[in-house]
């Protein structure tokens, strides 16, 4: 595969063809001058009379080529990490324009130029060779962006590139004329393809395999794919992450109930994973059936977003098995009353301890009634918090204390009373 210097290599490619066929087909006779083959944007074209016949390509638009574009395996698997280097696959649209000084030049000379493309749809390792690495006694005399290219590996790619015209209509080129503010002249347009564009970058290889399922103890053979009948898969598989009395959120010692199926097995254990704090912790399971589990949170794990699975052994099976991942959000608990309450004038200030004990970087406010204040940073895990609360309300005034840690609250509602009603987490201020 080619890298990133594919696209400018493919344009280089193009001028050496274009330049050497001119020269072969002694285009200076037919235009009594010299030609002169660029690859720049048309605005940037010189329009005097003086500069001799130009023949410019300009590189107007790269688009995904939509043959290769979901050809490969994905790049990256459920939790990141790189399984794969599929190749970036680009579609690249020239505009080819010739530049006349004299009546017909600039028809001539696009004759020219149409008729060497037509003459070459696919252009061959070897001509890539020629054109990015050509045979000199010295590689320094080239200029520093072609000793740059020798390296695009364009050559080496599965493709060959392929030219193939493109119509385009009066509206579409006005349209890009006018964008390029340039002024129009004797114009063709053509596509490039494939240009597939590899990074190197190392990827996590599975090994091969070497039975599909497990073997025989007799004979020795494999027992081959298992098949099942039903609309359920015989997989462990969890679909409900449900945590205690009917919150959307769990707390630290709290109890989660896993709904799912193919639940049963031995070794069972949950596996609760966050990546922002690069954390994974297993936890035992409590109980259960096949059709649901328990598991007790950690008291000392911090609030955040998690990522749950679940790994057991199955009775037929010889391995351990790992479940599909559900989300579950971890909140923080406060512990009422405050450590302290200070006040000084209109200002509060508010120590209050929580579980679990928030880690340097976790975003955490006390949301006082409807009023929300941000604490003071910390440096190390802590479960003690400080927060000043400006232009405080009136002294003996209470209010309801939500902590809100990584954009995940307290529960503040008892969903068990009906109709519903405030739990107790109040605040009275100085």
């Amino acid at each position: 595969m080619s890298n990133a210097l594919a696209i400018a290599g493919v344009t280089a490619v193009l001028k050496d063809l274009l330049d050497s066929g001119l020269i072969d087909h002694a285009i200076n006779d037919a235009l009594g001058a010299g030609v002169v083959v660029t690859a720049g944007a048309p605005d940037t074209v010189s329009l005097d009379d003086k500069i001799a016949p130009q023949l410019n390509l300009f590189l107007y638009q790269v688009t995904p080529n939509p043959a290769w574009r979901n050809a490969a395996l994905p790049s990256r698997d459920s939790a990141g990490g790189r399984i794969s280097n599929p190749p970036l696959a680009l579609d690249l649209h020239y505009l080819m324009t010739a530049y006349g000084r004299a009546d017909l030049q600039a028809e001539v000379l696009l004759g020219y130029a149409l008729q060497l493309l037509h003459e070459n749809p696919v252009i061959s390792r070897a001509a890539i060779r020629r054109a990015l690495q050509p045979e000199i006694v010295d590689g320094a005399i080239l200029p520093t962006v072609y000793q740059t290219l020798r390296s695009a590996d364009l050559a080496e790619q599965v493709e060959l590139l392929r030219i193939t015209p493109s119509a385009m209509g009066g509206e579409e080129m006005s349209r890009l004329w006018s964008a390029l503010q340039a002024r129009y002249r004797p114009t063709a347009a053509f596509q490039v393809s494939v240009v597939l564009i590899e990074s190197h970058k190392p990827v996590r290889s599975a090994p091969p395999v070497l039975s599909r399922g497990g073997t025989e103890t007799v004979s020795g053979r494999e027992r081959g794919v298992s098949v099942f009948t039903g609309l359920v898969p015989p997989l462990p598989t969890l679909e409900a992450v449900i945590p205690a009395d009917g919150h959307p959120v769990a707390t630290s010692g709290s109890v989660v109930r896993i709904d799912g199926h193919h639940l049963d097995g031995a070794d069972r254990h949950i596996t609760l994973s966050i990546a922002a704090l690069q954390l994974s912790r297993s936890v035992n399971v409590d109980g259960g059936n096949s059709n649901h589990v328990r598991f007790t949170v950690p008291a000392d794990l911090p609030a955040g977003l998690y990522r749950l699975s679940m790994s057991l052994l199955r009775p037929d099976d010889e391995h351990a098995r790992t479940t599909n991942q559900l989300p579950l959000a971890l909140a923080p608990t406060p512990v009422l009353p405050p450590f302290s309450a200070v006040r000084n004038g209109s200002t509060v200030t508010l120590v209050l301890d929580l579980a679990p004990a928030v880690r340097p970087g976790q975003s955490v406010a006390l949301i006082l009634g409807d009023q929300e204040i941000s604490a003071d940073p910390v440096f190390a895990p802590s479960n003690r918090m400080t927060f000043k609360l400006a232009n405080a309300p009136e002294a003996g005034s209470t209010h309801l204390v939500r902590l809100r840690v990584d954009g995940f609250e307290t529960p503040i509602i008892d969903r068990a009373a009906k109709p519903m009603v405030y739990l107790d987490r109040r605040i009275t201020l100085p």
